[in-house]
């Protein structure tokens, strides 16, 4: 009986050159970002620099962690407390908490069968709600219909912010992702694809909502020593009525990150060269649903979804075990039970009055989940899909 025996957690180790210079950071003991020599430039602000410059956006502030980044968005927005926020209803928990925490009220859209935000739902509800603001989460790495998303903002007044966690390094049309929307928010996390054990990064190209987001995070009055910020007459009106919310990230963390992004685009096509074996491979087994991704998403295939819909709901916890007995690490977005990281939308229940999705519950309740690490090869991946056909034979 054949079994894989690597972790579905172990990434790859830190770039040589990232733990030297975070050595180098850690000898200078200046790990604060804002603890500079005259003229000096901190890690902190060079990955700012450099990451405004990759991902084509004016402004970049480096914080704490991808959640930060949300809740930070939304306030340098202007979301006012008790509003209405859209957001898709297949996300994971940091996103309504940060909606949350920002103060204001989740209104969840339905998805459909491919696990993007359903766009008639999303008119309806934009429609019904008076809402000024969607949290589009690219959950799993799958991006919508980009153009007809910003069509449906732009009828209904919308500001778009782009929870691109999952799409780091990805494209709609040949466009970044987070490049639609008035403000995007990335992830380093380590399950992401920079990896920093914490941490995030907030882009836009709206001068005020870059200043705002600055002074919500931490920089007290100086400002002045971010990597990619709008001029001082900006800061100027906005400064005093600015809250800081104290979430900067640290110049360790940005150390170890920027040479990680040097070799983003790279990793990209790692990735995507074992997501495409995976796919193809389980597109070859029945009753296995895998979506056809669409022309114009040029993603990146760090996990992948699929949805085993002949066993149903019922049958997808022995699907799961038999798995794991041989060493395939599969997670459940159907389990009414929140499980490590994954849980749905009916498990959040300190918001209130619970939503009712009945088609984003049919579609979860056979979405399955697994991570794809760097530290796999194409031949570990193509011994998982023998284990899952095999399991799937059985059933």
């Amino acid at each position: 009986m054949k079994t894989f025996t690597k972790s579905f957690t172990q990434q790859e180790p830190v770039p040589e050159a990232a733990i030297a210079r975070a050595v180098a950071v850690m000898q200078s003991g200046r790990l604060h970002r804002y603890n500079t020599e005259p003229g000096e430039e901190s890690e902190a602000a060079a990955l700012e620099r450099e990451y405004a410059a990759y991902q084509g956006s004016d402004y970049c502030v480096a914080c704490a962690s991808g959640g930060y980044a949300l809740h930070v968005a939304l306030r340098a927005a202007g979301l006012e407390p008790g509003e209405p926020v859209l957001a898709n209803a297949y996300t994971l928990a940091p996103v309504p908490g940060a909606i949350h925490n920002a103060g204001g009220r989740p209104v969840f859209v339905e998805i459909d069968a491919d696990w993007h935000i359903d766009l008639d739902d999303l008119a309806t509800k934009a429609a019904a709600s008076g809402a000024r603001f969607l949290m589009l989460s690219h959950m799993r790495g799958h991006i919508a219909d980009m153009d007809a998303i910003v069509r449906v903002c732009d009828t209904f007044g919308v500001t778009l912010i782009e929870d691109c966690a999952h799409t780091m390094g990805a494209r709609w049309n040949g466009v970044p992702s987070g490049n639609f929307g008035k403000v995007a928010c990335f992830s380093t996390q380590t399950y992401k694809h920079l990896n920093s054990g914490e941490g995030g990064l907030l882009t836009t190209s709206d001068a005020e909502i870059a200043a705002r987001a600055v002074v919500h995070s931490g920089s007290y009055m100086l400002y002045g020593r971010h990597g990619a910020v709008p001029d001082e007459d900006v800061f100027r009106g906005i400064r005093l009525e600015t809250p800081n919310y104290s979430g900067r990230m640290d110049n360790l963390r940005a150390a170890i990150l920027r040479p990680q992004l040097r070799r983003l685009d790279e990793n990209r096509a790692r990735w995507n060269a074992r997501y495409r074996v995976l796919e193809q491979g389980l597109r070859q087994i029945n009753s296995i649903h895998l979506p056809q991704r669409a022309p114009a998403e040029d993603y990146v295939g760090s996990s992948i979804q699929f949805r085993p819909e002949a066993l149903g709901a019922d049958g997808i916890p022995e699907f799961l075990e038999r798995c794991a007995t041989r060493g395939v690490e599969v997670k459940w977005f159907g389990d009414p039970e929140p499980k490590a990281f994954t849980s749905r939308f009916d498990s959040w229940r300190y918001l209130n009055p619970p939503a009712e999705l009945p088609r984003t519950l049919a579609v979860l309740s056979t979405t399955c989940d697994m991570r794809v690490p760097l530290t796999f090869s194409t031949d570990d991946c193509r011994l998982i899909v023998d284990i899952v056909a095999e399991v799937m034979a059985d059933l």
